[in-house]
């Protein structure tokens, strides 16, 4: 037993070796129950999608794409099929789906209604996704968002700012197995002559068009390098802030979106994201206790952001919107909280909330999404009450993006 008193060395090496202890232990059950998740030549899959899923995703009328599918299919030199599910009805993978968006974009007028990449003109999209308490649904926003805009068919890239990895796990990079050294955006944003180009730090993933790159504790190697390069007088990387932006773009025209999951924290890094963004989405369960805990990080980000303001920081932020997510309908005191944020926010609140839903909190104990997780787990309502919320959250924002790009 530790006995934990105040007073002598030997009680607080114990706390230590407790502590210690207590890390090897977790980490090796961690690991054994994540290579028997995910073999390490095990390579995430996505389900595959329903007609009636997949004419959504493509916004045609019913029946448009089994007349392109049939098209598709009667062309030899396209060597394509899809396969039959169950009742021998089409489902889609999402190769297919990637397949049959570059087939119907090349037969419209004009281009670039079924592949909306960004034209002449049009900034690249940086969103940051952030909040100072955890638990308010960020990373689970960030990954359906990313999936969401790649299945549409835009070109993302998802940075894991997050030391704690987690949206590197939901895309099938484990932090402590897959991510060595110099395989997160530190590799690009260090200070000392190890420093390599973000190019050889993306990795593809298994959606077509979404990139990734991934995040372990490395990172916070950012937050304990940067005093010493600030208080260096004679270095050249004196601007921490400008570091992410700089290093996005130089791969900037290979993307539409980036997709930023921030740390839970006001640090160096979620400076940086700051300053790479041109928007930013602040999520936010709707309690008391979180409400007063965004209200710190509100009056923290704004005289930080003020601070590198001075320093030459430019803002470059397009819009920024509060996501009330974990929101439960039926919770009375949740909907008077809602109401409260929507009187003194009025439109920088979104109009969707993304829904409380066992669909979501089971599919995360598996490291899923929405988009992966296999829908007959759960009862139909669950499912696609989930998956209604969750799209009309991520179409939202799909909108603000047209809109920045001036576009209907």
């Amino acid at each position: 037993m530790v006995n934990l008193e105040i007073g002598g060395e030997q009680e607080f090496s114990g706390f230590r070796d407790l502590v210690r202890e207590h890390s090897h232990s977790l980490s090796t059950q961690l690991q054994a129950y994540q290579t028997k998740m995910f073999p390490p030549h095990a390579r995430k899959t996505i389900r595959h999608f329903s007609p009636a899923e997949a004419e959504k995703l493509f916004d045609v009328a019913e029946g448009y794409l089994r007349t392109i599918v049939a098209e598709m299919e009667k062309d030899e030199s396209l060597n394509f099929k899809v396969a039959a599910g169950p009742g021998n009805r089409r489902t889609y993978s999402v190769e297919d789906l990637a397949t049959i968006r570059q087939y119907m974009d090349a037969g419209s007028r004009p281009a670039g209604r079924y592949l909306p990449h960004r034209r002449d003109g049009e900034e690249l999209q940086v969103l940051a996704v952030m909040n100072f308490k955890g638990g308010s649904g960020k990373t689970t926003s960030s990954a359906h968002l990313a999936q969401y805009l790649a299945l549409r068919g835009y070109r993302v890239l998802a940075i894991d700012l997050d030391p704690q990895a987690s949206l590197s796990a939901l895309f099938g990079s484990q932090p402590e197995l897959d991510v060595g050294a110099n395989d997160t955006i530190y590799g690009a944003i260090r200070y000392d002559d190890e420093r390599r180009p973000i190019q050889d730090i993306v990795r593809a993933t298994y959606i077509p068009g979404l990139h990734l790159i991934p995040g372990n504790l490395e990172l916070m190697e950012f937050e304990h390098t940067t005093p010493m390069a600030l208080a260096n007088k004679g270095s050249h990387d004196k601007i921490f802030f400008a570091r992410v932006s700089d290093a996005i773009e130089e791969i900037q025209d290979a993307y539409d979106v980036v997709v930023i999951d921030c740390p839970p924290q006001l640090g160096y890094l979620t400076l940086s994201a700051l300053t790479a963004a041109t928007s930013v989405v602040i999520t936010v369960h709707p309690q008391m206790l979180d409400v007063l805990s965004m209200n710190q990080f509100l009056s923290m980000m704004s005289d930080l952001m003020d601070t590198i303001a001075d320093a030459g920081a430019r803002d470059k932020i397009n819009w920024m919107r509060y996501l009330v997510t974990r929101f439960e309908p039926s919770d009375g005191p949740q909907h008077q909280m809602l109401a409260f944020l929507r009187s003194l926010f009025g439109a920088n609140v979104m109009v969707n909330s993304m829904v409380k839903s066992t669909a979501i909190s089971d599919a995360g104990l598996t490291n899923q999404t929405l988009f992966e997780v296999d829908r007959s787990q759960f009862t139909r309502s669950t499912y696609d009450r989930a998956l209604e919320s969750m799209t009309s959250v991520n179409a939202e924002i799909e909108d603000l993006i047209k809109k920045t790009w001036g576009r209907k």
